[in-house]
């Protein structure tokens, strides 16, 4: 139905939660992987593990994809080992979760490198392997245009990437790759851990969410693969958002 057989796909922080779930789904649909990780080596090698008992093929590749020598590096491997890039999702996130008189410009600038300038240089890298009806997807969260306590950096970071994603749709369309963004509402991952009122979050998403549950990395998953397959051919520059419209609800 996806057609998807054979292509190939790198997903960033593809190790754990989110980038974990959207990697199985492509293995499952015929996609062979790069599964880009910083420090979870474990996690890397049990998602990889998984991705190949679909039958694809799964490369782990190291590398801070804030870093552009690593990024640089990360595509030269790609390159050499399959040739070609079909599928780019930027998945890989962080930032601190401060009150806003106590952030500090590494705190700002650390959360807008990884979350916003990386998609940048991972797009610029990976061009070259990219050909017409590739796939270019950026993960992001609703605290882009909503008010989240204490994710100010990230909240910043996530809309810039967003605006970016909206620019790149417009100078990528002409050669022929779909460029979009997938806002997840709010997942119980193990970035979620990290928020000191974490089960007040999911607390409230749970009871404001029209659909009467919480959203999962497959759920997100699935809006990947669909974003990834020739039924999203005229989807561009778009923020399609996973939420059980939990967003609607003010």
């Amino acid at each position: 139905m996806f057609d998807l057989q054979g292509k190939v796909a790198l997903v960033t922080g593809g190790s754990r939660g989110i980038g974990r779930a959207i990697a199985i789904r492509l293995a499952e649909n015929g996609v062979h992987l790069v599964v880009n990780y910083v420090r979870h080596k474990r996690d890397a090698e049990e998602t990889a593990n998984v991705i190949e008992k679909h039958g694809g093929r799964c490369l782990l590749v190291k590398a801070n994809v804030a870093e552009e020598a690593d990024v640089t590096e990360m595509f030269s491997v790609i390159g050499k080992e399959f040739g070609a890039l079909d599928i780019l999702v930027s998945n890989a996130a962080s930032g601190v979760l401060k009150p806003v008189m106590e952030l500090t410009e590494r705190h700002w600038d650390w959360a807008m490198d990884i979350n916003a300038r990386a998609l940048l240089t991972l797009v610029q890298k990976g061009f070259p392997l990219m050909d017409r009806g590739s796939r270019v997807l950026a993960v992001s969260s609703l605290g882009a245009t909503r008010a989240i306590e204490n994710y100010t950096t990230v909240g910043a970071s996530k809309a810039a990437l967003e605006s970016l994603v909206r620019h790149l749709a417009v100078e990528l369309g002409p050669a022929g790759i779909n460029v979009n963004t997938i806002s997840a509402g709010a997942v119980d991952t193990d970035a979620l851990k990290k928020f000191p009122n974490r089960d007040e979050i999911l607390e409230t998403a749970l009871r404001r969410t029209p659909l009467g549950r919480l959203t999962t990395p497959d759920d997100v998953a699935d809006t990947a693969l669909f974003l990834c397959s020739h039924l999203a051919a005229m989807i561009q520059g778009q923020v399609i958002t996973v939420d059980g419209g939990y967003a609607i609800r003010g």
